[in-house]
């Protein structure tokens, strides 16, 4: 991948699109093509042909998706699993059909079995039953990881895939009804704190383990997999290789935002997957290792919501 290289980020305006682009920017890359929503609706498959036949772009990003925390999985899997299809059919399958040979798919953690062997392998994809709390997301996400990987095979295209841990950081999701953990606790321990509550209540046991990464990291890795796509074969994960338990992380983030009162773990509600952390050796093995660790993480990412939100 080359400065001047033409590259095409979907869905540049959302949390991790936004990190990517900053980041091409960043190292120099003068060349890139985004679209916000409005100019192009990527469920619609005449408009994303049109345009990928216009731009021809060198490289395609696949960072767009619907994206919620638990609740909102629950709550929708029909939306989950059907827009996050379309807009995988429709950007992979037009990339193909217009000529392009360079395309990387942001995936999710969530593809691996629920009861499958920790830190998560990549080998163990499909070697068990998902978790069922966000399988309609996870099976979504399986599809369009197999779509380049199927590409790739019979065509011989560059079309690979990154797996992220659970994300953190600047223009992350702070609604409560859709954010993702790191995100819901910041924003409720804050509001906690600025109302003068006496306790917070979090949904689930507090025991369940999960890694975070933080999202300049995964942008970081995303273009070391692109310039580095002649190595990567299939997909990789990326993420820090350490978990922690959500009880822990809890009061890490009561500590940064100053929050005085109690912590109530609401065990009627559901943990999700017990332990969810990835085994990183193969990116690590190609040269990539994360910078930041999680206290100047959720710090930085407490300043931006108080500069922000």
């Amino acid at each position: 991948m080359k400065e001047d290289s033409k590259i095409y980020i979907a869905g540049h305006t959302g949390f991790v699109g936004s990190a990517i682009l900053r980041n091409l920017e960043r190292r120099g890359y003068k060349n890139v093509v985004v679209r916000t929503h409005k100019e192009l609706d990527l469920m619609h498959q005449e408009s994303v042909k049109k345009f990928l036949e216009e731009e021809k772009p060198d490289y395609v990003v696949l960072s767009a998706a619907k994206v919620g925390g638990i609740q909102a999985n629950i709550s929708n899997p029909v939306d989950f699993l059907m827009d996050n299809l379309i807009i995988e059919y429709n950007v992979i399958k037009n990339s193909f059909e217009v000529g392009i040979e360079n395309l990387l798919f942001l995936g999710s953690s969530c593809i691996y079995p629920k009861e499958a062997p920790q830190p998560l392998k990549e080998e163990y994809l499909l070697s068990g039953y998902l978790e069922p709390t966000n399988e309609g997301y996870a099976i979504a996400k399986i599809s369009g990881l197999k779509m380049c990987e199927y590409y790739s095979k019979q065509y011989g295209l560059n079309y690979i895939s990154a797996m992220p841990s659970n994300l953190y950081g600047m223009r992350d999701n702070f609604d409560l009804k859709t954010s993702h953990v790191m995100a819901a606790l910041i924003r409720r321990f804050h509001e906690a704190k600025v109302s003068g509550s006496q306790e917070i209540s979090i949904w689930g046991s507090g025991e369940q383990y999960r890694e975070f990464t933080y999202i300049e990291d995964l942008a970081d890795g995303i273009i070391f997999l692109m310039e580095h796509g002649e190595k990567v074969k299939g997909f990789l994960n990326i993420g820090c290789g350490k978990d922690i338990k959500i009880k822990d992380l809890a009061y890490k983030i009561k500590d940064v935002v100053g929050f005085k009162g109690n912590i109530i773990f609401d065990k009627s509600k559901p943990d999700g997957m017990f332990r969810k952390v990835m085994d990183v050796s193969k990116i690590n093995s190609l040269g990539w290792h994360y910078k930041v660790e999680l206290d100047e993480g959720i710090t930085k990412t407490y300043r931006w919501y108080l500069n922000n939100c």
